[in-house]
């Protein structure tokens, strides 16, 4: 009994140290994951420093990396079970003190919900965004946690994300509302908004070229995001979970023919995303005829 904490990490050797000051790492009743993936700078290190010998904080370095991938592995291969509430969260993010204990206390409040949104209080849009979550009931891949008892029922069912999906905010908010199910068996009140837990994130800055850099990367992934998004929505129509493929990049021959780029500014980025994601395309396929 009692939680987990993954704590997500690619090339965040600036960041890691800051990430894990933010959080209560001397709770005996807590273990924290660090889940560094597919990383070649210092985050191991630095975590580790970070962690202080500490036996319940636990640095993983995970030689591939994909945040899906990675929260495939931490949910089925490291998690013991038995947890009251596993929570996830982005090792380039700051936790508001308190905010675990908030989305637990939440969670146990309210035993029909599976997952808890924290919230984030920095930003231009911070509100904006705040009150998307309240309304909307989503989850932010910087800060959520599951209940212990839908991350069992998970690992029963033996579902995981697709490997090289982009967030897996969005796909784990859609299982919570459907209860695993299909789009039609959605309630908005199996996901919280959770006022008391709050996360900051980095902000890009005009005097910091390495925010642009982190904010262009982000914004083509955002548009593989938004693809790939209609392709889950179509299969959680029609299938439900069931219907989840091992790899997005599967599909991609289906789908590509139907996808456009979207106007500028949007548009830009799409098309660095759709040329991406033709190029797993056909290493997909590459690999299927290997098989």
């Amino acid at each position: 009994m009692g939680v987990a904490v993954g704590i997500f990490a690619h090339q965040e050797e600036g960041r890691i140290g800051p990430c894990l000051a933010s959080l209560p790492l001397d709770r005996a009743d807590t273990v924290f994951h660090v889940l560094v993936n597919g990383s070649t700078d210092l985050t191991v290190a630095r975590a580790r420093a970070a962690a202080g010998g500490r036996a319940n904080v636990i640095v993983h370095d995970i030689a591939a990396g994909g945040k899906s991938r990675t929260w495939n592995h931490f949910v089925h291969d490291l998690l013991p079970g038995g947890e009251d509430a596993v929570i996830c969260m982005d090792g380039d993010a700051e936790i508001v003190a308190g905010s675990i204990d908030a989305l637990v206390a939440d969670l146990a409040a309210r035993p029909g919900a599976h997952a808890a949104a924290g919230m984030p209080v920095n930003g231009r849009s911070v509100e904006f965004y705040r009150q998307g979550l309240r309304e909307e009931r989503g989850l932010f891949g910087d800060l959520y946690a599951l209940s212990g008892r839908f991350v069992a029922a998970i690992r029963a069912r033996g579902l995981r994300l697709p490997d090289d999906l982009i967030g897996d905010d969005g796909l784990v908010a859609a299982w919570a509302h459907t209860d695993l199910g299909r789009d039609a068996d959605w309630e908005r009140e199996r996901v919280l908004a959770c006022e008391a837990a709050g996360f900051r994130c980095e902000a890009v800055s005009l005097w910091r070229p390495s925010t642009w850099r982190m904010q262009y990367k982000r914004m083509t992934n955002y548009s593989v995001r938004f693809f790939q998004n209609r392709i889950i929505s179509d299969i959680m129509e029609r299938e439900g979970v069931s219907g989840l493929p091992a790899r997005m990049d599967a599909l991609y021959g289906e789908w590509l023919p139907r996808f456009t780029p979207r106007p500028l500014p949007a548009g830009w980025f799409d098309r660095k995303a759709l040329a991406r994601m033709r190029a797993s395309c056909r290493s997909s396929r590459q690999r299927a005829q290997r098989l």
